[in-house]
């Protein structure tokens, strides 16, 4: 089986709040590049899933790990779910602080018996580990923050930049999906959730609803999370496919539903024939992906039929 590997740094309404196209398009392909390094080494899906997300939460661009956006109580709460396709296994954790790369947490939790952990468990967890403490806080965040407590938290979600859109931040999650050389799938996502929001709120990240995976398909979302939750977005298309629908059409009839409802999301997908989809129904969709011939993105992609891919 020839390995294939999609990532994606978010959905919202333009590249500006990340840096413009230039440096959005630098930092997912050289975490593609690296990823699938892994992949054609004849690494298991699982683990090159793990190694992109750990990537991405370190780009502090992006909203995950590093950089996340602070709650509505100025702290960092992170969450990240992860799913081996082939075991049929989901594990995540929800609301942890304190930690560089959350999705490590829910590698760790995909061998046990309880598998999603919110914030006191997944705490306790990290010091069974001995994962070390780590302050995922940047200036940038903090002083967003400040702003908003400022104008005493008008906007109902942090933005990213001053000059950017309001609502950027909340479609900040990243997320990676691979198929390896014998066949397997897995996705893996994670978020510093929306900013600004009641304390305890819980993204679609840890849930099957945002990052899902069976032997036949894998997604991982991005948008709002109460969209993605509402739709169980991930855990449609792969049931779709399941049922016999091709991934492009489960991705074509999922949005379509979608944009009925006016939702904003984004998603990538992989089935296991390696046919690689993603879709929006928001404006932009960061994503990269390696087709095992060639490394492209969507940054640039219009969406007019809401669905794109590669065979």
């Amino acid at each position: 089986m020839q390995p294939k590997l999609i990532v994606h740094g978010g959905a919202g309404s333009s590249l500006q709040g990340k840096g413009g196209l230039a440096a959005v398009r630098t930092a997912l392909h050289q975490i593609v590049a690296e990823v699938y390094a892994l992949l054609a080494a004849g690494k298991p899906a699982l683990a090159a899933v793990v190694r992109g997300c750990e990537l991405l939460e370190d780009e502090p661009r992006f909203n995950a790990g590093t950089g996340s956006v602070l709650q509505s109580d100025g702290q960092i709460r992170m969450s990240a779910g992860l799913m081996a396709g082939t075991a049929h296994r989901f594990s995540g954790t929800i609301n942890v602080a304190r930690l560089k790369n959350p999705i490590q947490l829910a590698q760790a939790l995909q061998a046990g018996d309880d598998r999603v952990l919110s914030d006191l468990g997944s705490a306790e967890l990290a010091r069974e580990l001995q994962l070390p403490l780590y302050d995922p806080l940047t200036d940038l965040r903090l002083n967003e923050w400040l702003r908003e407590r400022a104008d005493n938290f008008q906007k109902k979600m942090a933005g990213t930049i001053a000059e950017a859109e309001p609502d950027e931040a909340r479609r900040g999650t990243i997320g990676v999906v691979a198929l390896d050389r014998e066949g397997n799938l897995a996705a893996g996502t994670s978020t510093g959730g929306k900013g600004l929001e009641r304390i305890g709120r819980v993204s679609d990240s840890a849930m099957p609803a945002g990052n899902y995976a069976t032997p036949e398909a894998a997604v991982s979302c991005t948008g709002i999370g109460e969209d993605i939750i509402d739709e169980c977005f991930a855990a449609r298309v792969v049931v779709r496919v399941t049922d016999g629908l091709t991934l492009a059409a489960a991705m074509q009839r999922s949005l379509q539903e979608c944009q009925q409802r006016q939702r904003d999301l984004g998603a990538i997908a992989l089935d296991a024939t390696g046919a690689i989809a993603w879709g929006k129904t928001s404006e932009v969709l960061l994503a990269a992906y390696h087709d095992g011939i060639t490394l492209g993105d969507t940054l640039e992609w219009t969406g007019a039929d809401l669905v794109g891919g590669k065979a």
